[in-house]
């Protein structure tokens, strides 16, 4: 705890001085955050230190696996977190962030590893569909390694999927209001890949001409007498 202790000494002795008027201003005016990022709690992976963004700039709500569990009558604090940073912070942008040397998936690959965390192994269950997707769909025979990557990067495929499920997220984006993002970030070369929902794979976004989203805003309604109407209203 030393060091964290000298780190808070500093903050406040050093940096906060020449930013108090910034939180101040954050107080007054109260968050206004670009978007919601779903992380993974790894201690290798701070989406503000990735995206290089400020206080104020991102919601985030991190858990291990970057889980997001399908919507239920059941409270918890992911769910929360999404409806409150869709609701009642209108957050325009979700982004569900996996990446590289996951302890998460390597419990999903290595189950008996998880006998004395039995919490753990209940919270993966969230994440069981990425692991019989490598199982089924991909080549048998495969690297640990690339087995692992393969897991870890079709678990943010599933966890967007589950995001879908809840009332606030499928709310907006039909309304148009929302976008969806998956990105992987590769901790051993600083590479963020993003999940193109169209192509249906994942992108360096350094090598893409726009950055790839995996769900793009694009109002709907099932109903075709009131389609058009809907579609103008968001416009």
């Amino acid at each position: 705890m030393d060091g964290i202790i000298q780190g808070l000494s500093n903050f406040r002795g050093t940096v906060f001085p020449g930013q108090q008027q910034m939180y101040r201003q954050l107080v007054r005016d109260g968050q206004q955050p670009q978007a919601l990022i779903i992380a993974c709690a790894d201690s290798r992976v701070s989406p503000e230190h990735i995206t290089q963004s400020g206080p104020g700039d991102l919601f985030v709500c991190r858990n291990a696996g970057n889980i997001v569990p399908p919507f239920s009558q059941q409270n918890g604090g992911v769910s929360s977190a999404i409806e409150y940073a869709v609701v009642a912070l209108g957050v325009r942008d979700i982004v569900i962030c996996g990446h590289s040397d996951c302890g998460a998936m390597k419990g999903l690959m290595n189950p008996e590893a998880l006998g004395s965390m039995p919490n753990v192994a209940a919270w993966l269950r969230h994440s069981h569909a990425a692991n019989r997707i490598v199982c089924e769909a991909y080549p048998e025979g495969m690297d640990p390694k690339e087995r692992h990557r393969a897991i870890a990067l079709e678990n943010v495929v599933v966890q967007l999927n589950n995001l879908r499920t809840h009332p606030s997220v499928a709310a907006a984006l039909a309304g148009g209001k929302l976008r969806l993002h998956g990105w992987f970030f590769e901790i051993e070369s600083g590479q963020v890949l993003a999940y193109c929902g169209e192509r249906g794979r994942f992108v360096p976004i350094d090598e893409a001409a726009s950055v790839p989203v995996a769900q793009a805003p694009a109002a709907r309604l099932a109903t075709p007498e009131f389609a058009g109407s809907h579609v103008l209203a968001a416009e």
